[in-house]
């Protein structure tokens, strides 16, 4: 029993070198395929067991195969923007079909030489195409990303990476900022009370600024910022007087006010008060009249000042029609009529907000203020009007007013998105495309004496503009470029882990499916948790050794050629046996 024992065992011997060797030669035969794991033959022994120690029986050996899924292979560079390799463990997902209205199965590769076809759809060298998480709209913009992008972690929820995107693609614009400086020293106008603004149209405006914008169609449109400098929604007036200064004499030309004339100021509920030109005293000069009115009630009621044209402004600091207006009348003589300043009552812009601040814009969309009073930081000297003016302009988009504070920043409150900006709603550009909202950001706005002057002016639309290029990224996303500049996310590829991705099933062009024993796919985004990094503009090489390779092809012909000596020799032997009389 023995001998022939020998001779089966050596036949096993025969054939699993045989598939050995089918292993290496596979491996070789693929050592320049992208993303090919290689297999290695793993022998076990199948041993028979007699029942007396004293004999022996022969047993054989089987060969299994290993495949070295979880082996990285070498990363290369190529020159092509939508190859990517994994560095780390996971796969791509893959279909040999092109639309999911076509029945088929996911596959997983680490084949990453990408390419578009000729119907813009992303598919390998083998021939599977590309599938990955659609990008919302809102994320497409790298910029501008929301992060509402809902990344499914089941494969059903992945869909076809197309990029063929025929018609081009513009962008709206959703959000812009300003950066500028207002000149403190520009000369303020007075305000219609009824409202708490210059009457629109202005004449003679202090300062503008256009910023291009793109609406839903990918066309431009002009938004044109209008810059006045006013007295403010409190009361205020300003004489008709120019080129005074601190000292002037106001009992001399070109005011001539007759010593011992007097005039009264009152505010709201505050007791009225008389300044009085007096001589003898020393009470004479333009200085004396800021003294009083800044010093009226005890102070921080009122406010006097000369402007950069040396008129005199006489201004409250409330808006509260019912405490904060003011009354000014002359008492002997006409010390105001000389000032070239109107008597009577001056009734502040009361506004509509619950706040007592005057609602500077009429419809809410204006930044709140900050500083206000009873603040020591409210500046009423830092009042500016905004008309923001579209493709309409017998009605501006919307207007308001903005204020500084006296070190020149914006006197502006954050919102609940922590944005200090003007919001446009529902702007109509009258030519067919979508109502449009648009928030600009006036964070960076100043007002330092000196020259207008424009930082920065940016948003984020473009206009209609044609596929130059595509790439994948670092992240995953599957980028398309456009000749108007722009950048767009489209897809987020997943990296898919599997729990033994060793024991994943093996078919062709370079792919798997899942098992059993493999568990089932995971998907991650690159780089999360035990998903690998990816590697842009490259490709994973084969994990073939040619030179291991070599080496076990020579072992395993050495052991072919063995177990054939072994049956030459179990021949000669029964060869002698028939031979025996």
């Amino acid at each position: 029993m023995s001998l022939f024992g020998s001779l089966y065992t050596a036949v096993s011997g025969l054939s699993a070198q045989s598939q050995a060797t089918a292993i290496v030669s596979n491996n070789i035969a693929n050592v320049n395929t992208t993303g090919f794991k290689r297999s290695e033959a793993a022998f076990a022994a199948l041993v028979t067991v007699e029942s007396a120690s004293a004999r022996y029986s022969p047993g054989a050996v089987t060969v299994n195969r290993l495949q070295q899924i979880d082996q990285q292979g070498q990363i290369a560079q190529t020159g092509s923007s939508t190859d990517v390799a994994v560095s780390g463990d996971g796969f791509f997902t893959v279909r040999s079909e092109e639309s999911l209205d076509i029945a088929g199965d996911f596959k997983y590769t680490r084949n990453g030489q990408f390419f578009e076809n000729e119907r813009g759809i992303l598919q390998n060298s083998a021939g599977q195409f590309l599938y990955g998480w659609a990008v919302d709209p809102l994320d497409q913009d790298p910029n501008t990303s929301q992060d509402v992008t809902t990344y499914n972690p089941d494969v059903s929820a992945l869909v076809p990476v197309d990029v063929s995107l025929a018609g081009g693609q513009s962008r709206m614009t959703t959000e812009g900022s300003l950066g500028l400086n207002l000149d403190a020293d520009e000369l303020s106008r007075p305000v219609n009370y009824a409202n708490g603004l210059v009457d629109y149209p202005t004449a003679d405006l202090d300062y503008t600024r256009t910023l291009r914008t793109y609406d839903s169609l990918g066309s431009a449109q002009d938004i044109t910022f209008e810059y006045i400098k006013v007295n403010g929604p409190q009361a205020a007036t300003v004489s008709g007087i120019q080129e005074l200064t601190e000292d002037q004499d106001l009992t001399g030309a070109p005011l001539n006010i007759a010593d011992g004339s007097s005039f009264d100021l009152q505010i709201g509920g505050n007791a009225l008060e008389t300044f009085t030109v007096d001589t003898a005293t020393g009470i004479d000069s333009v200085n004396d009249i800021i003294n009083f009115v800044n010093n009226y009630g005890g102070g921080n009621i009122a406010q006097a000042f000369l402007d950069a044209d040396g008129r005199l402004n006489i201004t409250g600091r409330g808006f509260d029609p019912a405490n904060d207006a003011m009354t000014l009348t002359d008492g002997a003589g006409t010390p105001l009529a000389s000032l070239g300043i109107a008597a009577g009552t001056i009734t502040p812009f009361a506004g509509g907000s619950a706040n007592g601040l005057p609602d500077a814009n009429n419809d809410g969309t204006f930044p709140d203020f900050q500083n206000a009073p009873p603040s020591a930081n409210y500046n009423p000297r830092g009042w500016w009007q905004v008309n923001v003016v579209g493709p309409n302009s017998a009605a501006p988009l919307t207007q308001g007013l903005i204020n500084f504070n006296s070190d020149g920043t914006l006197n502006a409150a954050s919102d609940l998105d922590g944005e200090r900006d003007i919001e446009l709603r529902s702007i109509d550009w009258m030519n067919g495309s979508e109502t449009q909202d648009i928030d600009i950001n006036i964070d960076s706005f100043t007002q330092f004496a000196g020259l207008y002057n424009v930082s920065f002016a940016n948003q984020d639309g473009a206009e209609l503009g044609l596929k130059t290029g595509v790439e994948i990224d670092r992240e995953g996303f599957v980028n398309a470029r456009f000749s108007n500049g722009t950048l767009s996310r489209l897809y987020k590829l997943p990296i898919v882990t599997f729990p033994s991705a060793t024991n994943l099933q093996e078919i062709s062009t370079t792919s798997y499916v899942e098992s059993a024993e493999s568990g089932e796919p995971l998907l991650q985004e690159a780089g999360v948790s035990q998903a690998g990094f990816l590697e842009t503009s490259s490709i994973e090489q084969s994990n073939v050794d040619l030179a291991d390779e070599f080496t076990k092809l020579i072992v395993t012909q050495r052991a072919y050629s063995a177990n054939t000596k072994v049956i030459t020799t179990v021949d000669q032997m029964t060869d002698d046996l028939l031979r025996l009389r």
